[in-house]
């Protein structure tokens, strides 16, 4: 696999060289700071880009041309990174060695059509495309609590903090939906094309000078680079006591997310021990809390920890019968305090080892997931694949021990079932 690097003025070009796969990806990130008022914008510009453009005039017309490409497939996603919101538009086609020369490029220019020139006139979007994805937002927005584990996430953190972006709500707002029109969403459209920080990745068995020309052709962007604001949140002081907030809901089972603070970590900490930590306490189903709390002790159904490194916290989630509230929760804690304490075997480190290397060895069957990489590589200089199996050896007990005495539970949140089953 060979990494290049072109810096384009306005965007980076990141050309990952691999004959490992039959496609060709491209992922282009447009990132700005993330403002909680734009985020339902960013989500119906988003969608309402895949509707059409002033070549393809409707849904059916683009999955036509898609299929016309040998079924390539475009879309776009929007995510929080830290204090960045990041758009992703992305495309894969079979390589032209498996279909026909100038397939790719071919590719390029249509989501190059679908990202550049959107479906507008006098400076609105189309208004009925404009009705359809804002009647799609309001009914993923209306069926929110239907997924009550990412629900009860949501509602665990704006108890947190509701002013951090960790708290936003990705899927938008209703209030914000409201205050929506043609016009102000092509305002907002000139915004991201014309102000976000933009990076581009190509990955598959490409040739080089084709693909830089390519992408300079159908990627005319002129933004120039400016400051960035920090991607990873500020450390927020834990409680003195601990905040338990809790919301019933129509179901018979009960959620429960905590969130956890962690202190000032060096960069070794945060991307190794940490990971390290994690995986023995609840990452994996050899984990602590797996074995403590669900196996030994039939406390919850599901359970397990997430850390969010740029957000600086820990999540616990678990799905619990009401009645073991108290005791899970204090089951969990016992679980910390004996981490606290080193009271993990060495063969708890080996196997956590062994798990973080396997998953490292996944990124690298996935193109979507060495983009990913990379990426964060470019924005957050994290290390190469080959560098973190390294240092992942280097982490020892006396560094995880050490991590551990930095996270403190902070936020108790229980999304209560009150549906009785046999009713």
């Amino acid at each position: 696999m060979e990494y290049i690097k072109k810096d384009l003025g306005a965007y980076n070009l990141h050309i990952i060289k691999t004959d490992k796969f039959k496609t060709i990806t491209l992922k282009a990130y447009f990132r700005s700071p993330i403002v909680k008022e734009e985020i339902t914008l960013r989500n119906i510009l988003c969608n309402i880009l895949l509707q059409s453009s002033k070549n393809y005039e409707s849904k059916r017309a683009l999955t036509i041309k898609a299929q016309d490409l040998y079924a390539a497939d475009i879309g776009a996603t929007n995510s929080r990174l830290g204090n960045y919101i990041v758009t992703s538009f992305y495309a894969t086609s079979l390589n032209d060695k498996y279909t026909e020369k100038g397939n790719f490029t071919n590719v390029v220019e249509f989501i190059s059509d679908v990202i550049f020139n959107p479906d507008v006139k006098e400076n609105k979007f189309n208004e009925d495309k404009l009705d359809i994805v804002k009647d799609n937002c309001i009914n993923s927005i209306n069926s929110l609590k239907e997924d009550s584990s990412s629900y009860s996430l949501i509602r665990m953190a704006e108890a947190f903090d509701k002013d951090s972006p960790l708290s936003y709500r990705m899927l938008g707002y209703k209030e914000d939906l409201d205050k929506i029109d043609s016009k102000n969403l092509y305002d907002y459209y000139l915004k991201m094309i014309n102000n976000d920080l933009v990076d581009i990745f190509v990955i598959g068995d490409v040739d080089t000078p084709t693909i830089v020309s390519t992408i300079k052709k159908y990627f005319k962007l002129r933004t120039m680079k400016k400051k960035k604001v920090p991607y990873m949140l500020e450390n927020k002081k834990p409680r003195s006591r601990r905040l338990f907030a809790k919301e019933t809901i129509d179901y018979s089972q009960s959620k429960l997310a905590i969130c956890n603070t962690i202190s000032e970590l060096s960069t070794f900490e945060r991307n190794y021990a940490l990971t390290l930590y994690n995986i023995i306490l609840g990452g994996s189903s050899d984990s602590k809390l797996f074995k403590n709390v669900r196996e030994e002790n039939s406390l919850c159904y599901t359970i397990k920890s997430v850390p969010n490194k740029l957000d600086n916290i820990l999540i616990i989630s678990a799905g619990i019968d009401k009645n073991n509230f108290k005791k899970t929760v204090d089951l969990i804690e016992t679980n910390m305090q004996l981490m606290k304490k080193g009271k993990f075997s060495d063969n708890d480190l080996i196997i956590a080892r062994e798990y973080y290397l396997t998953a490292l060895d996944d990124i690298l069957e996935s193109p979507s997931a060495i983009i990913d990489n990379y990426l964060m590589m470019e924005l957050l200089g994290t290390d190469t694949i080959e560098e973190k199996r390294t240092k992942i050896t280097e982490v020892t007990k006396k560094d995880i021990v050490k991590v551990a005495k930095k996270i403190k539970m902070d936020t108790v949140f229980c999304l209560e079932g009150v549906k009785d089953e046999n009713a």
